[in-house]
């Protein structure tokens, strides 16, 4: 009997030390399950405040020279999804985007970092604004930790060729997953 009490006392400390690991890491104090009309789009039939949310990340890699984000909707009936967001070249010291930031006239991102082109066409954060009745869809924000200080793109690069660049330059990424629908009227 003790030798299984003992036998038990081991694993759960190996399976907590196992699950309590530091892995990289993406949070938002303004974001739940749900997106709000605070992020949603301000266009295209929506009338939201388009602000991008507050963003922390922690963990990241050693070898970490800069980070990337991207907002991302698989659901949009485009036949390629919907970017929404494409931030890169944010500096390895930096671990948050206040909310906002996405609004590029009101410099509120990191100096060097980009923003480049959506799929809306401007530059900067383009909140979620599902067709109307089409249900919920998912926003995928995801922080890529990226093993090289500069991608090499500037702010008119397409969200694609971000892609293929960070793809190519990836050391860990993280990902918050958040809903949103427009209600039929």
């Amino acid at each position: 009997m003790k030798k299984s009490i003992f036998i038990l006392g081991i694993l759960l400390t190996v399976s907590s030390a196992l699950f309590s690991q530091n892995t990289f890491t993406l949070f938002s104090k303004d974001l739940g399950g749900q997106a709000t009309l605070t992020e949603e789009f301000n266009g295209f039939g929506c009338v939201g405040k388009n602000q991008s949310p507050q963003l922390t990340w922690k963990n990241a890699p050693k070898e970490t020279k800069s980070f990337a984000i991207t907002m991302y909707d698989p659901d949009a009936p485009t036949g390629s999804g919907w970017w929404h967001w494409v931030v890169f070249d944010i500096p390895k010291n930096v671990n948050e985007l206040v909310a906002g930031a996405g609004n590029v006239s009101l410099n509120l991102a990191p100096k060097t970092a980009i923003q480049s082109v959506t799929d809306y066409g401007a530059k900067g954060y383009g909140g979620p604004c599902p067709p109307e009745g089409h249900g919920f869809h998912q926003y995928i924000i995801t922080v890529y930790a990226l093993k090289t200080d500069k991608l090499g793109l500037d702010e008119n690069a397409n969200p694609a060729t971000v892609g293929y660049y960070l793809w190519n330059n990836t050391l860990a990424k993280a990902s918050i997953v958040t809903y949103y629908q427009k209600e039929k009227k």
